[in-house]
């Protein structure tokens, strides 16, 4: 069997399911598995809140009509949790944690059985406190379980046509602050907007990372050029959004890179 027929043949037992949905790749793979084998007993539900972009809520709308399966939005905003707000370096277990509490609510309201995440096989390698959070609320994770990573994600992806198999990776944005430092609204706007004009400018795979005023911009090396021959268009918006320096990481993009000084 290949790794998709084995993702499906996984759901053949699985009654009813909510899936936690963001749009990414891993979860849109997931949900497709499930709603391929389960129908109208699968559901996608997308957390509405601060540290999520309209964008790509936009584009988790856009994915689980593509997809076929209902798709719920529930508002469950870390902000309100103050634990969240401190910002500690296991700040994504308490998002984790109340975004798997919101889901069972819903789901047991609607007798729904399982509550299913897109953690993948890789994951468990990187620094994410919120896979504790899932398997304490009892939350389960078939491309974990089943040995499926990210490439094998993006491969299943591609036969099935789905229009995210090349999406690059997202995470929320408040990982673009760094641990111990406040968590604000006007902080992830300021980064939200940021990135959203770098992209309208061409880059795609990026972060702009908040350090207190100074806009740290990550983008693959291959784009230094360009971001250069940008220099004083970006600069004179980033300082427009708020940020009183604007500066280039020469490390380029790379995944996690606030998890460094850890």
């Amino acid at each position: 069997m290949t790794k998709a027929e084995i993702l499906l043949d996984w759901f053949k037992d699985k009654v009813s399911v909510a899936v936690a949905f963001s749009g990414g790749v891993d979860s849109t793979v997931v949900a497709k598995a499930a709603f391929t084998v389960l129908g109208k007993n699968a559901i996608a539900v997308t957390a509405r809140s601060s540290t999520i972009s309209e964008k790509e809520l936009d584009g988790a709308k856009r994915v689980a009509g593509e997809i076929g399966i209902e798709h719920v939005i529930i508002d469950e905003d870390e902000m309100d949790d103050p634990r969240f707000v401190k910002n500690p370096e296991n700040r994504c277990y308490y998002c984790r944690q109340g975004l798997v509490k919101a889901i069972r609510r819903l789901s047991g309201g609607r007798g729904i059985k399982h509550v299913i995440d897109g953690a993948n096989a890789d994951d468990p390698g990187e620094h994410r406190p919120g896979l504790l959070a899932l398997r304490e609320g009892g939350a389960l994770s078939p491309l974990m379980e089943l040995g499926i990573g990210k490439s094998d994600v993006r491969t299943i992806a591609a036969v099935w046509g789905l229009s995210v198999s090349d999406k690059p990776s997202m995470a929320c944005l408040a990982s673009r602050i760094p641990y111990g430092e406040l968590i604000t609204k006007e902080k992830l706007v300021m980064v939200e907007l940021a990135e959203d004009f770098l992209r309208n400018l061409g880059f795609d795979q990026l972060r702009v990372r908040n350090h207190g005023g100074i806009a740290r911009i990550e983008i693959e090396s291959g784009e230094f050029d360009n971001v250069l021959k940008n220099r004083k268009k970006i600069a004179k918006k980033l300082k427009e959004l708020g940020f009183d320096y604007v500066t280039l990481d020469l490390q380029g993009y790379r995944s996690g890179s606030m998890d460094e000084v850890l």
